[in-house]
């Protein structure tokens, strides 16, 4: 579910290499799943992957319902602009939970202003800098190293050397490559 951060990214992601339950007998359970079992899964899989409770998730997806647009695009952009998850597309972080850890210890400054909620929506041309103070973090410095082997998305811009980047654009569901299947998540609040 990509929570390990750069571990998904190799040969030895557990998601990857195995598609059934753990044990002795995990593949030996075979039982019809139900349309909301596979919808309930998806939803708590997106919610895992970016570290929100049910109630933040749930606000959200009702702001998506409301916007103009599709709403699982509305909603896949919307969590995609969330502050600690672009702190972590930006590779200023190894995973989200470390982006929200770095974000809520105001390590960020967005616009010139300090922002410690991860939960801020950016918007197109809003610069995210490192503060003075946090430029000297090894971890931080050895996260950006790892950055060229990740790679930043097209919507958003880095300038290593300075310790900041930039949302040049609004993000696209082709951008967005992780495997979530939005609709099943409007199916099911759509009940």
């Amino acid at each position: 579910m990509f929570l390990k951060g750069d571990r998904c990214y190799s040969d030895k992601c557990s998601f990857e290499r195995r598609a059934y339950s753990p044990g002795q007998h995990g593949q030996n359970r075979f039982r019809k799943v139900s349309d909301y079992a596979v919808q309930l899964r998806e939803k708590q899989k997106v919610k895992f992957m970016y570290g929100m409770l049910e109630n933040q998730f749930r606000n959200l997806f009702h702001r998506a319902e409301r916007a103009r647009g599709v709403t699982g695009e509305n909603l896949l952009m919307m969590l995609e602009r969330r502050l600690d998850n672009t702190v972590y597309r930006l590779g200023f972080a190894s995973s989200r939970d470390q982006a929200r850890q770095l974000v809520r210890h105001n390590h960020f400054l967005v616009n010139g202003r300090k922002v410690n909620v991860p939960s801020f929506q950016v918007s197109v041309n809003d610069v995210i800098t490192l503060k003075e103070k946090s430029r000297t973090n090894e971890l931080i410095i050895d996260n950006l190293e790892g950055v060229a082997r990740r790679g930043v998305p097209s919507w958003l811009e880095l300038d290593a050397p300075q310790f900041q980047g930039t949302v040049k654009a609004l993000p696209d569901r082709e951008e967005i490559t992780m495997p979530i299947q939005e609709q099943l998540i409007i199916e099911l609040y759509s009940k």
